[in-house]
């Protein structure tokens, strides 16, 4: 046959085999290829370098490490091979001191607390927190005042954090001498809040000066050597007659500033007065450690002598003398004059600089009064409570969630004081009335004794617990309903005897079982069960209270989103206005603003300043930014008198602002050349300058953005906002938002928010708390001042830290990952072992790095940890390319050392090939010559 022939009849085969195959195997599924002929699976590997070459090495018959091989091959991948686990939780311990003031017996209410009761009731406290971010929110201040969050956005790093704060609480007791100083000192630097003199003493509301409690708070804390903790004060001290209300303010009150403002005279002293006067409260830096180290444990209690603060008291006393003494027979304008000085010349920058402004110009619109509050942040690591003092109420006028009342925070006088202060007369016509309310149910029915003794018996009980129980001097009622119980039980015991009905002697055992444990009119100190229902319930108030100290200033929640420690933070500020001015005519008080952006850095950090001036009418593009981004909306208020009112308010829409910037400049983001880098960050502020009034979002002087931030300035200086302070509405100075403008830029810097805000696992969003919205810094609404505390600049760092943490936990866990789903066979442990060590070098290196960041953080030692962070970076990402590099080995090895094909045989062919066999044997088998006839 010709070859033309013979290729004919092999197309022809063939085509019968692929429609045979076609035909029989149409049950197949999808993914069986036409050309399978073995079925072989898809993840077999048909074609391989190993079919047709073998290696020397395979003819060795063992090799060492048997054990370890075989073990190797029974753990199924590398990462449980190596005891590799993703990691979920990181434990960060934060050291808090809770210091008691007032509650050794010697305070408001006598009231004295134990060591019993406080481990009971703190010991319940959540100790261990998540840390938490909030999601981008929305338009805060809807009709209603509700938080709303976009919950379908993506997030950078996890809402609930990996990292967790692990608090170790130390409760301290104060001892007497230490609440005498504190009541002294209440005393002694408060002063009446309406100067005109028209209320007495008694019903006068009057003013602690804040800046004089700030020095001593500080000296007692540095005295002890409490620096290296949060300390949270709880002041009980006791009530001075002669001044029923009191709070604390930093600065002067609304009737002593009108009485500076009508004095002329007056202002022109302050002026005059160049030097600085001398420091009435002189206090000597003195140390007496009170512990080496903090517990560091979940509960411990200390209870101070008076030797520990002796040299202290002494000290301070002095100096609360020298005080009184420079106060006596002092006028108001003395006083006021004295105050005055004191601010010019202190510490707060921002008080300075408007007070300096406000005496040149004579002009005092500007100054707004700051509230009177029961609660403060100081500047270091401290803050009180005092429960003596108010109470006051702040937060949203109308619809806020989680406002400040007068029931907000535990009160001795409502609950301890409630309970303790019945007398005898009171006692016994309490005792009548219960009994009279008793057996009026019984009616002129004849009733049987044992009922009659067991309702006695239950008005007893119930007296006894209300009047008789946590009393300070014992009612002589009490000793008589005593010796009545020991009557009532021998009573009862007598209904025990085999004459009685069976009925009677059931009640009587059961009451008699009931009496057994009872010691309610014994004035011996007992189990911390037998503390009234009041004492619990002010502890359990108190507890609360301090739980939500730590979640709002100490390990408080931080906006959403990634927030790296840079070396250098360089702030370009792009003052833009509607018309071009004189450079010395700029509205701004720069001196100020760069102060307060510099007290954002950290130590080892470095600011730079770059300042742009831009106006509307030489910059067309930017004119039509500004138009377009600008807005106005109907905003309905409800104001705190209750008046309704709907104004008109203009505003800048920041998304569409943002994004016409962004159009704006030349290389498409606003971030600057070295945002990528750990070096530098760039901050862009838009500082825009308007006449009329202006806000962002309908209700924002500043607001933080992604990759800049916006503020705006207008000419009105007493601004109605929706917030109140003890019933009068919260001003905004307009003209000066420079407090709004280091809070938005916190914000973007760290991630810091304002201190009535935390997430909330419960809701899933931000829920308000607006009892610690207190203090001088940028994030509280009780105060004009823009200073930032120790607690707010370690949350700075803090955010530094847990951000790196937060991305080589995730870098790390990617990578363990793809060890997991890495198969473990014995054609690959040769290979392995040779990359072992390293990779379990890298994974220690890692975890050596977590263990200090979290032991030098729990420690406050935040500028060590930060010191750690580049490090921490660099060995994540080494131990992340380890694992791919072991990877990326072990793959050639899967496909070129396996020599077993599974072949998967399948019957239904087998009609197929033998018809194709069939065929070809008719096609080819050899003809028998025919014969040749002549």
């Amino acid at each position: 046959m010709d070859r033309l022939g013979l290729r004919s009849t092999f197309v022809v085969c063939f085509l019968l085999l692929f429609l045979a195959t076609g035909s029989l195997g149409a049950r197949k599924t999808r993914n069986s290829s036409v050309f399978s002929l073995f079925n072989l699976k898809g993840k077999s590997r048909f074609w391989s370098e190993a079919v047709i070459r073998a290696d020397f090495e395979d003819l060795k018959s063992s090799s060492p490490g048997k054990a370890s091989a075989l073990n190797y091959t029974k753990a199924g991948n590398i990462a449980s091979y190596l005891n590799l686990m993703g990691v979920d939780s990181m434990y960060i311990p934060v050291p808090v001191n809770f210091i008691f003031i007032g509650f050794e017996g010697k305070g408001n209410q006598d009231f004295k607390l134990h060591p019993e009761e406080l481990e009971r009731w703190f010991t319940k406290m959540d100790h261990i927190f998540e840390h938490t971010r909030v999601p981008l929110i929305g338009e805060v201040l809807t009709p209603f005042y509700k938080i709303s969050i976009d919950k379908m956005q993506h997030h950078h790093l996890p809402i609930i954090s990996h990292i967790n704060y692990n608090f170790s609480v130390h409760a301290i007791q104060m001892n007497e001498k230490v609440t005498s100083i504190f009541e002294r000192a209440i005393n002694v630097f408060s002063r009446k809040d309406d100067v005109s003199g028209e209320r007495d003493d008694a019903v006068s509301l009057w003013q602690v000066d804040m800046d004089m409690m700030d020095v001593l708070v500080t000296s007692l804390v540095e005295y002890l050597q409490l620096e290296d903790a949060y300390n949270i004060f709880i002041l009980n001290p006791k009530r001075d007659t002669k001044r029923m209300k009191y709070g604390y303010r930093r600065g002067l009150s609304e009737s002593e500033i009108t009485f500076l403002k009508e004095d002329k005279s007056l202002q022109n002293k302050k002026i005059q007065s160049g030097s600085p006067p001398e420091n009435i409260l002189a206090l000597n830096k003195i140390q007496k450690p009170l512990y080496g180290k903090h517990p560091m444990a979940k509960f411990a209690w200390t209870t101070t002598e008076d030797t520990d603060t002796v040299e202290w008291y002494n000290v301070c006393l002095d100096a609360l003398n020298n005080v009184e003494k420079l106060n006596q027979e002092k006028e108001i304008a003395q006083i006021i004059q004295t105050k005055v000085l004191q601010l010019l010349n202190g510490k707060n920058e921002d008080m300075k600089l408007l007070l300096e402004k406000e005496l040149k110009s004579g002009d005092f619109s500007d100054h707004h009064v700051e509230c009177l509050t029961d609660t403060w942040i100081g500047r270091d690591r401290w803050a009180f409570i005092d429960l003596t003092a108010g109470p006051f109420t702040w937060g949203p006028a109308v619809g806020g969630e989680g406002v400040r009342t007068e029931l907000s925070l535990p009160n001795v006088e409502k609950t301890i004081g409630a309970v303790e202060e019945i007398s005898e007369d009171e006692a016994e016509d309490r005792l009548q009335e219960a009994i009279q309310e008793k057996f009026a149910v019984f009616g002129d029915k004849d009733h049987q004794a044992i009922d009659i003794l067991l309702a006695e018996i239950d008005i007893y009980e119930l007296f006894a617990f209300k009047h008789c129980k946590g009393r300070k001097v014992k009612l002589a009622l009490c000793e008589e309903l005593d010796e009545r119980m020991r009557d009532l039980k021998n009573e009862l015991q007598s209904f025990e005897g085999e004459e009685n009905e069976e009925n009677h002697r059931n009640k009587a055992q059961e009451a008699l079982k009931r009496m057994e444990n009872w010691n309610l009119f014994s004035d011996t100190y007992e189990d911390f069960q037998n503390y009234t229902v009041a004492r619990d319930t002010f502890l359990a108030h108190l507890g609360a209270t301090l739980w939500g100290s730590m979640r709002h200033i100490i390990s408080p929640s931080v906006s959403d989103g990634a927030f790296h420690y840079y070396e250098k933070i360089t702030y370009q500020l792009f003052f833009i206005t509607q018309e071009k001015l004189r450079h010395d005519k700029l509205p701004v008080d720069l001196k100020a603003l760069m102060e307060g952006l510099s007290s954002l850095k950290q130590p080892s950090q470095t600011v730079m300043f770059s300042q742009h001036r831009l106006s509307l009418s030489e910059d067309p593009a930017l004119a039509m930014a500004f138009s377009v981004a600008r807005r106005a909306a109907a905003v309905p208020l409800l104001l705190v008198n209750g008046t309704y009112r709907k104004t008109v308010r203009s505003y800048l829409d920041s998304s569409i602002l943002q994004h016409q910037l962004q159009r704006l400049n030349d290389h498409g983001s606003l971030k600057g050349s070295h945002a990528d880098s750990r070096s530098t960050l760039e901050i862009p502020i838009f500082w825009f300058i308007h006449g009329d009034p202006l806000l962002i979002d309908k209700n924002y002087q500043a607001k933080a953005l992604s990759d800049m931030v916006i503020v705006v300035q207008s000419e009105t200086s007493s601004w109605e906002s929706h917030l109140q302070c003890n019933g009068k509405s919260v001003l905004w100075n307009l003209r000066r938002p420079i407090k709004a403008a280091l809070s938005a830029v916190s914000e973007h810097l760290a991630g810091l928010l304002p201190l009535h805000l935390v997430y909330s696992q419960a809701h899933e969003t931000a829920i308000e708390d607006w009892i610690w919205s207190v203090g001088c810094s940028p994030f509280s609404v009780t105060s004009q001042g823009w200073h930032l505390s120790r607690f707010q600049l370690d949350t700075i760092a803090r955010s530094y830290i847990i951000t790196t943490l937060e991305e080589s936990i995730e870098l790390v866990n990617s990578a363990i990952h793809l060890l997991v789903t890495e198969r473990t066979t014995e054609k690959t442990f040769k290979l392995f072992q040779s990359q072992e060590r390293e990779l379990v070098n890298k994974y220690n290196h890692v975890v050596s790095l977590w263990k200090r960041i979290s032991t030098v953080t729990g420690e406050l030692r935040y500028m060590d940890a930060m010191r750690l962070l580049h490090t921490l970076e660099d060995a994540s990402k080494g131990f992340a390319y380890q694992v791919n590099t072991t990877i990326s080995l072990l793959h050639p090895i899967h496909c070129t050392r396996e020599r077993k094909v599974d072949v998967v045989f399948d019957t239904t062919t087998i009609p197929a090939f033998l018809i194709v066999l069939g065929i070809l044997y008719v096609v080819l088998k050899p003809r028998r010559p025919k014969p040749k006839i002549n």
